[in-house]
């Protein structure tokens, strides 16, 4: 039997080691594809969907957090969800523009609760781009693109794409106090 010399027997480990690592890498995807799942990342304007986290095994977790309108829905990092109130009978309604400025909470398998969310209202609508939407008590989640870190509530109340944007309670309804009320770019209608 041959022996490599030393220097061959660790390269080839390493070299595997390095192509693993670079085919998982953390690259930007303008699809609802990531590690483990799919949802929307406010942060990247020109995208409805980049890496995110808050996930677990595939499914995207639904989390709780709270601030002076009380407990309000989240991801699992603690970025806040929205619904939008222009949405009829668990379908969105928002897309292009909107979803650029209202980007939605997507995922690749059954999404799951902690904190004071509740398992059993969470379920899935697919989006027009094919994607499938988190719901919650039949309501479509989105994230704002000028919440910028977990707990965040900037858009709490505005009026864009043609309705209000409110955050969601553990009961599944809109928390309807406090917000700014105001009017973004996206007022009077437009992107779906």
């Amino acid at each position: 039997m041959r022996r490599l010399p030393v220097p061959v027997t660790l390269t080839l480990p390493v070299a595997a080691t390095a192509l693993l690592l670079a085919a998982c890498g953390g690259g930007k995807s303008s699809t609802s594809t990531s590690p483990a799942t799919a949802v929307a990342n406010p942060s990247t304007a020109g995208s409805a969907s980049a890496p995110a986290t808050g996930s677990v095994a595939g499914g995207t977790m639904v989390a709780t957090g709270s601030g002076p309108t009380g407990t309000f829905l989240t991801d699992g990092s603690g970025k806040t969800l929205y619904l939008f109130m222009a949405d009829k009978a668990g379908a969105s309604t928002c897309t292009g523009a909107c979803a650029r400025a209202w980007p939605p909470l997507t995922t690749t398998a059954a999404p799951t609760a902690s904190g004071a969310a509740i398992a059993s209202d969470l379920g899935t609508t697919m989006r027009s781009d094919g994607t499938t939407q988190v719901t919650y008590h039949g309501h479509p989640l989105y994230y704002y693109e000028d919440d910028k870190s977990a707990g965040q509530t900037e858009g709490q109340g505005s009026t864009e794409f043609g309705a209000k944007w409110w955050l969601v309670a553990p009961s599944g309804s809109a928390i309807t106090t406090g917000g700014s009320g105001s009017t973004g770019a996206g007022a009077g209608g437009g992107g779906y």
